[in-house]
């Protein structure tokens, strides 16, 4: 199959994986980079530099700036949004950008605003409406202003209850939806 773009997109780069649909109204900057199999829905802003990878969802009207890195199969919710610079001037000539990473299979929910300098892990889930401040492990599941650590899903998004084993390193869980088995590696968070 091809690529599809909508008559009113706008996009500034041949950097774009096969199967990749962009839809009405959206601009993809020059310099970015778009995997293949991606869906970014209408009114999508794509910034200069941006690398977004294979299978991701995009949906209505999100903003991608400069400095964000979207791995594999990520969901983004409609009009969530991300930052890129913590002192911004709108008469500041001296932007400094500051990267922030979607590892692998993560979930954002709509309208909620990633803090740039942070990594949002594998497999995690950011609740809709949520401001993301610090870093997101990998199936953390956090919510609320500011985003707070609630829990842990799992790959297939369901949260994690069934505790199976803990040790000083790691805990197990297994999810009573798929029954997958899920470590778990204990660092820098309460559990």
């Amino acid at each position: 199959m091809s690529i599809q773009i909508h008559e009113t997109a706008i996009v500034e780069t041949d950097d774009i994986g096969e199967n990749t649909k962009i839809w009405h109204f959206v601009h993809v900057r020059n310099n970015s980079i778009i995997g293949k199999n991606c869906n970014i829905g209408k009114g999508v802003y794509v910034d200069s530099n941006v690398k977004i990878g294979n299978n991701v969802k995009i949906q209505n009207n999100v903003s991608i700036y400069n400095g964000v890195l979207v791995e594999d199969d990520v969901f983004l919710g409609p009009h969530m949004v991300f930052t890129n610079d913590f002192y911004p001037r709108a008469f500041n000539n001296n932007w400094k950008i500051t990267n922030t990473l979607v590892k692998k299979g993560a979930s954002i929910g709509a309208n909620s605003t990633i803090i740039c300098g942070i990594t949002i892990g594998s497999y995690s889930m950011v609740g809709s409406g949520s401001v993301v401040t610090k870093s997101v492990p990998d199936y953390g599941l956090v919510y609320g202003n500011p985003a707070k650590l609630k829990g842990f899903v799992c790959s297939c998004g369901k949260k994690l209850t069934e505790l199976i084993e803990k040790n000083e390193k790691s805990i197990i869980y297994k999810c009573n939806d798929c029954e997958k088995k899920i470590e778990i590696i204990i660092n820098n968070y309460d559990i």
